[in-house]
């Protein structure tokens, strides 16, 4: 990993940490309306993917995976199991590299449109919000254990 790797400041603003896996910084979006986690990979100056090396493309790979799996028990864990995972790495708003993996269901309420720019996010709350980082760094931490 780079050490002067930085997320850009403008993730603060709608995400929060939950772990770092060994590609990338993995966040937990701030939006109730979805599951959704943004893997960032912790290498400085990138946008886009062929910027990552082969292996580096394999590993995040394997993130994205790994993070749907993620999405898919905090989904179960809300009531509200996961019927399609949305992939995207867009970077049409925040440059740096970054891949959302998102949650969906077909009564969400945006079923079948993309979630990007779709209406207001729906802050969880304090509380939901932690609850729902201690299980994902739980489950990650489980999953990484193996």
């Amino acid at each position: 990993m780079v050490a002067d790797f930085k997320a850009d400041p403008a993730f603060d603003a709608g995400s929060v940490v939950v772990c770092d896996w060994p590609l990338c910084e993995v966040r937990l979006q701030d939006d109730g309306r979805f599951p959704w986690l943004i893997l960032i990979p912790r290498r400085s100056g990138l946008h886009e993917l062929e910027e990552l090396t082969a292996t580096e493309r394999a590993a995040l790979m394997d993130e994205i995976v790994r993070a749907g799996d993620l999405v898919r028990a905090l989904g179960e864990a809300a009531g509200r199991p996961v019927q399609k995972l949305n992939v995207g790495a867009l970077g049409n708003v925040t440059a740096q590299l970054h891949v959302h993996v998102v949650g969906r269901r077909h009564d969400d309420g945006l079923w079948p449109d993309p979630v990007w720019g779709r209406g207001a996010a729906l802050p969880y709350g304090a509380n939901t919000l932690q609850a729902a980082v201690s299980r994902l760094r739980l489950l990650a931490r489980d999953a990484t254990a193996k």
